[in-house]
């Protein structure tokens, strides 16, 4: 059967099992990957959403496919792969903040060709959100990186990009930023972690490097800060807002919880699609922060659960009450 819904955002990228420690010596498999918890992340809230995604042959790849299926993600752009899906083994620190070594090589990820690619996006998609490790892997970052100089020409769509910047698996920190900085002035909203911009740049505080990304070309510009909130900067001014107290669990899919509520955030608020980035580019600070206060407590819920587990809309809105 022909499905006929709107899916209004569309998130390149990849699919990643998270080997997760439940002792000393024993892990729980768990999907993940950023592009798929964004998707997740927005559809739970209410805004639909496809992933453009290579996924592997293998028993993880069936399992990927059934997590998306579970949560509503359109398979339209899913392609069949024959290389096996892409691992992470994680370790938390005394904080419960995450970190990852992957195993990327020869995997479904990076190897994506342009005929594999939508060309077009779909009628219904508003906002192509774009990011993580499927960037810088090749050959198929350089064929993300031609439909994403498609669509900005076209001019139909939203551009969105998360970096997540991971150099111990995306090559050398001056490539990425080389890529990243061609990639940003194409893109209209950008999100970026504070660990990012330290990496990308360490002798910048994170919201000046922000600025200098937002003086090359988006509307918006945020930084995430854990516990400390995020900022956004804009044409006009930052906004800051704090985040929510909450006790952590894990930190595990708390940016791509951020994202996919941004994504959402703005399109109930009809900021997305390429007609709109005007009237994005000139949002008010006092209509940008509830935007902001509604993506930090989606991330901050999301850090009170194992995994990368963004909430629904019922469940945020049900936390917020609780929290007020």
């Amino acid at each position: 059967m022909t499905d006929t819904r709107a899916y209004p955002i569309a998130v390149a990228g990849e699919n990643v099992i998270d080997l997760v420690p439940t002792g000393a010596d024993t892990y729980r498999a768990l999907a993940g990957g950023s592009p798929a918890n964004i998707a997740i992340a927005a559809t739970r809230l209410g805004s639909p959403a496809s992933l453009i995604a290579r996924i592997g042959a293998d028993a993880f790849g069936t399992r990927i496919r059934n997590r998306l299926a579970v949560d509503g993600i359109s398979p339209r752009y899913l392609v069949d792969a024959a290389e096996p899906s892409s691992l992470a083994v994680v370790t938390f620190d005394e904080h419960r903040r995450a970190a990852y070594d992957f195993w990327f090589t020869g995997t479904a990820d990076g190897q994506w060709t342009s005929d594999e690619l939508p060309d077009p996006l779909g009628p219904d998609v508003q906002a192509l959100h774009v990011g993580s490790v499927a960037l810088h892997l090749e050959p198929g970052g350089t064929a993300l990186f031609r439909m994403i100089l498609r669509e900005h020409a076209r001019g139909a769509v939203t551009l969105t990009l998360d970096p997540n910047v991971r150099p111990d698996i995306a090559g050398d920190v001056p490539a990425i930023r080389r890529r990243l900085e061609a990639l940003v002035p194409l893109c209209d909203v950008v999100k970026a972690s504070d660990e990012d911009m330290r990496h990308l740049y360490p002798d910048l505080d994170p919201v000046e490097a922000a600025r200098l990304w937002r003086d090359s070309g988006p509307a918006l510009v945020v930084v995430t800060q854990g516990p400390d909130g995020a900022t956004a900067v804009t044409p006009h001014e930052a906004v800051a807002v704090g985040a929510p107290e909450a006790e952590v669990v894990d930190t595990v899919g708390a940016g791509d919880a951020f994202m996919g509520a941004l994504l959402h955030a703005l399109a109930t608020r009809n900021l997305l699609g390429g007609t709109n980035v005007g009237t994005l580019r000139a949002l008010p600070p006092d209509d940008l922060r509830p935007v902001l206060e509604y993506a930090t407590a989606a991330a901050t819920l999301t850090c009170t659960r194992e995994g990368a587990n963004p909430p629904t809309a019922d469940e945020l809105d049900a936390w917020l009450k609780s929290s007020t």
